[in-house]
């Protein structure tokens, strides 16, 4: 059984899981929908029965402060989905503040091109998110 990590985002979206043994996260992909949360989870059914995944984890972009943004109260109502489409799996929210910037930064430090970064910025941030939550565990 894996995790799966999700940076949620209006337009694409950020596929993260780990190991089998739970200890590792890597970058899966990044799933365009374009607003469509039919078709996003369309894709994750697909992820969830390749991967045998038994948790969710969502990223949940909070204001600096901690007060919950407008994104934030998008992203519930899709945890909310997720809930009701996957009743018996375990489904949490992980505080994905500053998330992106170190997936900036990682890539800054790759030396990844521009065209390449936007690709690549929301998987590497739902490594994150996945990663501090397996820390936690």
């Amino acid at each position: 059984m894996r995790v799966l990590g999700i940076d949620y985002g209006q337009a694409r979206v950020g596929i993260a899981i780990t190991d089998e043994l739970k200890i590792t996260a890597q970058g899966l992909k990044t799933i365009n929908h374009n607003g469509n949360d039919k078709i996003l989870l369309a894709k994750l059914d697909e992820i969830i029965k390749e991967y045998d995944i038994d948790t969710i984890v969502i990223g949940m972009p909070l204001h600096m402060n901690g007060d919950k943004s407008k994104r934030a109260e998008i992203t519930e109502k899709f945890v909310h989905k997720l809930k009701c489409k996957y009743n018996k799996m375990k489904i949490v929210t992980q505080d994905e503040r500053l998330t992106t910037v170190q997936a900036h930064r990682t890539m800054n430090d790759l030396d990844i091109n521009k065209k390449r970064k936007k690709e690549l910025v929301d998987t590497i941030s739902a490594v994150y998110i996945l990663e501090t939550y397996i820390n936690k565990i």
